[in-house]
């Protein structure tokens, strides 16, 4: 490819095609639309103004941001709140280029406060192929469990979701990391397995390395979300490397919580350099202070990055992708071209 200067780094950064394959759909709920959702559904907040709950976004850690995290979806009750919601996200994503998105959700935060899993699923879904239609994003679903709840809980919201299977594409895990290993989850994992979906989770982001491991040899995902601290483990590494396991890196979200508290110390570099097929995600942007273009950018800066890394960044966010192979090729020729056309 041709070499691209400093001086228009940023702007190849923002044009460039990618995919992003972590954003929380409930951590996209920026404070307006709070808010807003509030009013409408007679929901009381303990915060009196948009301003006030923005000052509340001072994380030390991820528990401190998910007590406020739960706190800001209780403003989601009808369909169309949901709708509204992703639809925001979506707008955001295709003016940031992001021209493929699997899309995470959480649908035990809603039907824990009585909203029916039917009203989240619809709502998000036409969301996204309203978004398909009309912005040229290609978004799929990817239902979480909460890996603080029990397995019982995660079965009985797996039976709750399967009418609507045609509406997600796999199944992963999030919520509290630390002491809710991914063993906890064996055989809910094994039983989607058997049921043809795509599995992912969270881990190696506050917790170890071993988390990691427990999630490709006892719940057998595709991708690891997270996985920064893989760096930690040369075993791992080489594993995640020569098996070509993705791992979905969010950077901002890895500052705000203090997992790296400066980006100039981020292992994304490193992951890069030995052949790790990593990519750069957003994770809950209305929290974390940035979407993806944020993310790109930020990060590129933090670490020195250049074109060619941006390049492998893009590639590896379609080859990680869940999308069919011809439609992975496409998108890798989209970035190809880009690339080549960019002046």
């Amino acid at each position: 490819m041709k070499t691209i200067s400093p001086e228009r780094l940023p702007e190849f950064l923002r044009r460039i095609p990618k995919a992003e394959l972590h954003i929380h759909i409930e951590g996209s709920l920026e404070p307006e639309m709070i808010f807003k959702l509030a009013q409408r559904n007679g929901v009381s907040l303990p915060y009196a103004s948009v301003e006030d709950l923005r000052k509340a976004y001072a994380f030390t850690h991820l528990q401190s941001f998910l007590d406020i995290y739960y706190a800001g979806a209780s403003v989601l009750i009808q369909e169309q709140d949901f709708y509204d919601m992703a639809w925001a996200y979506l707008e955001k994503a295709s003016i940031d280029n992001v021209i493929r998105a699997e899309i995470f959700f959480d649908p035990q935060t809603h039907t824990a406060r009585g909203v029916s899993i039917e009203t989240v699923i619809k709502g998000l879904s036409h969301a996204c192929k309203a978004a398909k239609a009309e912005l040229g994003v290609d978004a799929e679903l990817i239902l979480c469990f909460l890996r603080h709840l029990s397995e019982e809980e995660a079965f009985e919201t797996l039976e709750a979701a399967l009418p609507f299977r045609e509406h997600f594409i796999g199944i992963g895990l999030d919520s509290s990391e630390v002491g809710h290993p991914p063993e906890k989850f064996a055989r809910v994992f094994a039983r989607c397995k058997e049921l043809g979906f795509h599995l992912v989770a969270h881990a190696g982001e506050e917790g170890p390395p071993e988390y990691i491991w427990g999630a490709l040899d006892v719940l057998h995902v595709e991708r690891i979300d997270h996985g920064v601290q893989s760096i930690r483990d040369a075993a791992l590494m080489q594993r995640l490397a020569q098996d070509r396991i993705p791992l979905t890196v969010c950077p901002l979200s890895n500052q705000k919580l203090k997992v790296y508290p400066d980006l100039k110390d981020h292992s994304l570099r490193q992951l890069i350099d030995a052949g790790l097929c990593a990519t750069i995600n957003s994770d809950d942007p209305a929290y974390f202070g940035g979407y993806m273009n944020d993310n790109w950018l930020a990060t590129f800066s933090a670490l020195g990055l250049d074109a060619s890394h941006a390049m492998k960044l893009a590639q590896n966010s379609f080859e990680a992708s869940f999308c069919d192979a011809v439609h992975k090729q496409k998108y890798l020729d989209r970035v190809a071209a880009f690339a080549d056309g960019f002046a």
